[in-house]
């Protein structure tokens, strides 16, 4: 990509519940030249989005319609009940979906959690969105299960939440268009996977000169034709210690080991 074609930002989706601090950060220190936008995107319009060219990349919910789409699962949920703090689920650590058979279940029309059979008995109507459903549930119409984080996002002092054990749990993935994995989607990628800033598969580095070797006045010169060093090893001085190699001063060192032989 040459310097001509480098977009003046990198847009980033993200859907409710989905917190992208870290990795926003991680990208201002890496690409400080190259601002990054946040978009907020509801979970059900995140994939026309991404598709349409309204980002670049996008933290979405799964399942999603994969079609044009490629995306890399980051993490999986736990999936919760919100309730009122005074009712009877806030008094046990965890329940099951059978444990909801006799309450109301709201079912949010912007819902991303794929259930098989729905707990509890449905609602005369559904919510439009999932903070629609909450103040519901604070009025005491039925109770809420949604993703861990949207129960975070969605606080507040009059309820709390439990996990429901065999609830489908949400998934929460990183998507780009498949035709568009550029050099910054490339970026992005390695920072979410947490690549160092010197990975192969990220940003290449530029090329370091080579640092020149300092002038050390000529190659070192060989001493001349018979004139000794005095650091040959083995080489004679033209003196003799009166010593052996082998037995060295004459001490037990180099010697035969094993008993002495017997005397006749």
């Amino acid at each position: 990509m040459t310097g001509s074609e480098v977009p003046r930002s990198f847009r980033l989706a993200y859907v409710p519940g989905v917190t992208p601090t870290k990795w926003v950060r991680i990208w201002n220190e890496r690409l400080p030249d190259i601002p990054l936008a946040l978009v907020t995107v509801s979970a059900a319009e995140a994939p026309d989005l991404l598709r349409d060219g309204g980002a670049d990349a996008g933290f979405v919910r799964l399942p999603i319609d994969r079609t044009d789409l490629s995306a890399i699962p980051l993490y999986t949920e736990t999936t919760v009940v919100v309730v009122p703090k005074d009712h009877v689920v806030a008094a046990v650590d965890e329940v099951s979906a059978g444990d909801l058979a006799d309450e109301i279940v709201l079912h949010p029309l912007d819902d991303t959690l794929d259930w098989e059979l729905r707990p509890g008995r449905p609602a005369n109507a559904r919510p439009d969105t999932t903070a629609d459903a909450i103040e519901l549930v604070a009025a005491g119409v039925g109770v809420l299960v949604v993703p861990q984080s949207l129960a975070r996002l969605h606080h507040r002092k009059d309820l709390t939440y439990r996990p429901v054990l065999d609830a489908p749990e949400s998934r929460v993935a990183l998507s780009w268009p498949e035709d568009e994995t550029t050099e910054l989607v490339e970026d992005f990628i390695g920072i979410v996977r947490g690549r160092t800033v010197n990975s192969s598969r990220g940003r290449p580095t530029p090329p370091q000169p080579k640092r020149e070797r300092p002038d050390t006045g000529g190659a070192r010169r060989k001493p001349a034709a018979g004139k000794s060093t005095g650091r040959s090893i083995g080489t004679s001085t033209g003196k003799s210690t009166g010593k052996s190699p082998r037995s060295g001063s004459g001490g037990p060192k180099g010697g035969r080991r094993g008993k002495p032989g017997r005397r006749s």
